[in-house]
């Protein structure tokens, strides 16, 4: 009874579940080409807020700044995630676990307590606010991410690979960057699509270690809500982005498939 009742539930389920997750970014799409400034009425079709993403100077600036963080952030953050990631590996398992726990405090923490303590001790040492502190606040809440994405491919590794490595010539260094790093590779990406998502996305971190003159599409939009400088060339960015990660995602599946019917 238990399962027939399951098996009828189970596409309804599935559909709620779609529609609840889709619905937003579509009712966004739709938005993106309303030739009304009004979320509520829909007066005709038009293009004319995707051209006003270049042409809306503030909107420009605060995306390319979105970017700058992200990419610079990610790339930062990579580097020391995998690093801290192979240390974590090496080291005994008493102390791995000690480490892993304190570089897991900013995936914990709340947003809002993470970006009142960096403001607080970036005030502290003096840090200039704007693009550096807004940096360094991004590489911050990354890392732990990438630590998490590398250390289970660490972990799947042969304990002996590097040793055997140095064994066969390599130096400790060499043996790093030609074996261990192209066998995590994948663990790798995943932890920087994760790093570059998060830095997109943020908001709260953002707001409270930006300064004047300075900000992302998030600040940007947040500064411009509720008041007549509010533009639907923000629906028609986010419409972009929707489009690039599911067309990323796509290009990322159909090679994946492609492989796996090259090996059979």
């Amino acid at each position: 009874m238990m399962t027939k009742l399951m098996n009828i539930l189970k596409w309804p389920l599935v559909l709620v579940t779609f529609f609840l997750l889709y619905f937003p970014i579509i009712i966004i799409a739709i938005l993106s080409v309303n030739e009304s400034q009004s979320a509520h009425i829909f007066t005709g079709f038009t293009f004319k807020w995707y051209e006003e993403i270049i042409t809306n100077s503030s909107l420009r600036t605060a995306i390319f700044n979105t970017f700058l963080i992200a990419i610079i952030s990610t790339a930062i953050s990579t580097v020391i995630g995998t690093a801290v990631a192979i240390g974590i590996n090496a080291n005994s398992k008493k102390e791995s676990t000690k480490v892993l726990m304190l570089s897991n405090i900013p995936i914990v923490n709340p947003d809002i307590v993470t970006g009142l303590s960096l403001m607080i001790v970036f005030s502290f040492v003096r840090l200039k606010f704007g693009f550096p502190s807004m940096l360094i606040a991004h590489i911050f809440f990354s890392v732990p991410f990438v630590i998490l994405s590398v250390l289970p491919k660490l972990r799947s590794l042969d304990k002996d690979i590097f040793y055997g490595a140095v064994d066969l010539g390599c130096t400790p260094m060499q043996a790093v960057f030609k074996v261990i790093l192209p066998a995590i590779k994948t663990g790798i990406i995943t932890g920087a699509l994760i790093a570059f998502t998060m830095s997109i996305d943020d908001f709260v971190i953002s707001y409270f270690t930006t300064g004047s003159g300075f900000s992302n599409f998030s600040i940007w939009l947040y500064s411009r809500l509720g008041r007549r400088t509010f533009s639907p060339a923000a629906y028609a960015y986010n419409t972009l982005i929707i489009i690039g990660t599911f067309t990323t995602i796509m290009i990322m599946n159909l090679k994946s498939y492609r492989k796996e019917r090259k090996r059979n």
